[in-house]
Formats: structure tokens, sequence, C-alpha cells
């Protein structure tokens, strides 16, 4: 009989000869700075290893607020939102998550989505079509490039962080007398840990009459006095329209947002796609990211411990590694190159204790395999040194990281 999916075998066999195959690994017990994991082939209990694979920023993940502001939601407002927003689903819990996240971030208003992912690739669908054109940095987050590819907008490509060549397609696209121009980028970006440079994109933008949109998954709750991310660290909150951010990072709760004037937001509830054919996510999750909200404004110690600590880790490692010494945030990438090298890296620290997951393409592009370190406020400074230790003793080694 004939197997329609037989070829599969064969594509994941090229995904194992180049070292690109994925298993998924299972968490047992909470995110936390330790955890315990167990492959689909570990018959036992798993092992406990110190977790700098996270995004869990602000160790938010498993905090008991965030659980009892959830279960009280839950009494209350039952678990499935049943529908979606515009039908039935959008609850009294989503309702001021989203006023509470507009007060946060000091716009008029915002919209939850179920996912980061469905907040990019609908918002960009919603704002842009034929006759427009999209302007994307090429290590923009896998989100943004489906929601530019969802579009039928012209997309054009800049290189990584390069303003100069954004300027000149810009320029061209006035001559070419488009429709629309949208710029969209990371402000943190999730491999690199590198920053967008927002004041020249804020100054372009307003130069080229072009619409900007940033996404601040991996900034919220981390950057800025107040923890408004990226934008309010270089003080241009104000002049970007666009602004889109994570519940599932360091607010430790899960969805995604977009905040900006009402008028947009209202745009977006009738034409961003995810969002008008998605049930919403439950009531009890958008509790928790208020919970959250709370300990961002109440408790600012656990954004300014984290970034000394990234400050100080990045130090050591760049020795060793460059590409750290890059990076600006909680984000620390260690370049090796190879696919196969890089797990190999991987599966040594986790022998020695420590889960640091390594990152291959499609992820990073060939030849850019890395180790991503992603810190949390919950790591000790024994942690930290545990993890610059290992990775010096290998550096050391007959092999380096070669």
């Amino acid at each position: 009989m004939h197997d329609p999916l037989a070829w599969l075998d064969d594509e994941l066999a090229q995904l194992d000869a180049q070292g690109l195959r994925r298993r998924i690994v299972t968490r047992l017990g909470p995110q936390g700075p330790t955890i315990r994991v167990q492959s689909d082939d570990d018959s036992s209990g798993g092992r406990e290893l110190i977790n700098f694979g996270a995004n869990d920023y602000l160790g938010l993940a498993a905090d008991r607020r965030l659980a009892a502001a959830a279960a009280t939601a839950a009494r209350e407002e039952g678990w499935g939102a049943g529908a979606s927003p515009l039908v039935s689903g959008h609850s009294a819990s989503h309702r001021l998550l989203e006023q509470r996240l507009a007060q946060f971030l000091g716009t008029e208003a915002s919209l939850v989505f179920p996912s980061g992912f469905a907040a990019n690739s609908g918002t960009i669908a919603a704002l842009v079509g034929r006759g427009d054109v999209v302007l994307a940095d090429e290590k923009n987050h896998a989100s943004l490039i489906d929601g530019c590819r969802l579009s039928p907008a012209d997309v054009r490509i800049y290189p990584h962080c390069d303003t100069a060549a954004l300027a000149a397609i810009l320029a061209e696209c006035e001559i070419k007398n488009c429709r629309r121009r949208l710029i969209v980028t990371d402000t943190l970006f999730s491999m690199d840990g590198d920053l967008a440079p927002l004041a020249d994109l804020v100054e372009l933008a307003e130069r080229h009459a072009a619409m900007l949109m940033i996404d601040e998954a991996h900034a919220t709750g981390i950057f800025g006095k107040s923890g408004r991310g990226i934008a309010e660290h270089f003080g241009v909150e104000e002049k970007i329209p666009i602004r889109m951010g994570t519940l599932s990072k360091a607010l430790g709760s899960a969805g995604g947002f977009v905040a900006g004037s009402r008028v947009l937001i209202d745009w977006l509830a009738n034409r961003a796609r995810p969002y008008v054919f998605s049930t919403a996510h439950p009531p009890a999750i958008a509790a928790a990211a208020i919970a959250a909200l709370d300990i961002i404004r109440d408790e600012p110690h656990r954004r300014t411990e984290l970034l000394q600590n990234a400050a100080a880790l990045r130090e050591k490692l760049s020795a060793i590694f460059p590409s750290a010494a890059r990076a600006a945030g909680q984000i620390i990438p260690l370049v090796i190159g190879s696919a196969d090298v890089t797990m190999q890296h991987s599966a040594t620290l986790r022998r020695r204790g420590l889960f640091v997951p390594g990152i291959r393409p499609p992820s990073v592009p060939q030849g850019q395999s890395l180790l991503r370190v992603s810190l949390s406020y919950s790591h000790t400074p024994a942690m930290l040194n545990q993890l610059a230790d290992a990775l010096g003793e290998i550096r050391a080694g007959p092999r380096g990281f070669l």
C-alpha cells in the first residue's frame, strides 16, 4: 500500500545527517533556575540541570502570585474562553489586561493575541497590502518574517541594523511612489542579543513617511526605567506608532499584544486574522499577566540585578567568545559555527549539569550555530560562575570549541 508520507523518513534522515534534527525534551516540574528534563528514550526520573535555556527573564514563570491570580480567575471565569474575542471570548480579565498594558506602556490602547507569533504575523498582514512595501531587518524573528510573507506587499530585507542600506531602500521606494511603507524590527534580537538602532530608525521613518513597528518581545519588563522596553531605554516611545510585546517571557504568562493608538487597535481588531479567527486564550492567563505587571512595577530590582549579572557574565565570556561582547542584555550568544560541534558542546555542558541549548539553522544562518545563554533574575552568582568555569574548561581542552 502506498504511503503518501513515506518521503518524511528521507527528509528526517537528511536532517540527522546535517545535525539539524530536533527532538522534544520533557520538563518535569516547573520552569525555574534549575529544571528536571527527560528525553523520550530516558526511563529514569530525568536529570536536574541549571537552566540557561528559558526566556523566564524575571523568574516569574513559577511565581506563586501568578499562579494564585490564575487560579482565582479560573474559579470566577472558568478555564476556556470558548470563542474568539469578537464573538464571546473576551473576558473581564482580558479587558483589564489590555487596559493595564496600555497604562504600562503609555499608549491609548492595546490588543491581546493568543501568542506573540499571532500578534506579529497578524499585525503586519493587516497594515500593508498590494502596492505597499515592508522593510525588514534580516535577523528579525520568524513571526515577523511570516507576517511579511502573509502580506501581498513587496518585502525588502535590509542587512542587520544597517540604517544606511535601509535609507537607500526607502529613497528607492519614494521614487517608485510606493503607497505605504512599513519598517519592522526586533528591538532586542533573540539570537544575537544586540539592540536595534531605534533612534536612527525613528528618524528614517519620519523622513520617509514610513510606519515603524517594533517587536519588544525580549525587552518588555527588562529594559527602560519602568521596564517598558528598548523604546523607553532610548527615549523614543512616543515616536513609534506600533509596539508589540509578549506575555510569555519576562511576564511569565502566555500570549502577545500590540499597543498604540486607539484607531490602530480598532483596525487590528477588525483586520488581524489571527485575532479575528482564533479563540481567545483562557482568562486565567490574562489574570496571571496582570499579576506580573504588578511585580514589574513593584520590584524593579529584578530587572536591574538581571542586567548587572548579564553584564558581568558577558565580560567574562567575551574573552572566549567575541560574540558575547556584542550582546547588550540577558541573551548571550556563544557563536561556534558548525551545527554538529555546537550540539556536541551543548551535550558536554549537559553532562556537567548545565542546560544550554544549541541553536541551529533555520533559527540562525548556516555556519552561525551557537549556544544561547538566557539569564534569569533567579540565577545565583554560583550558577553563573559554574557556567563560566565549564566553558573555560572546554575552551582549554584539546579541541577547544573547534
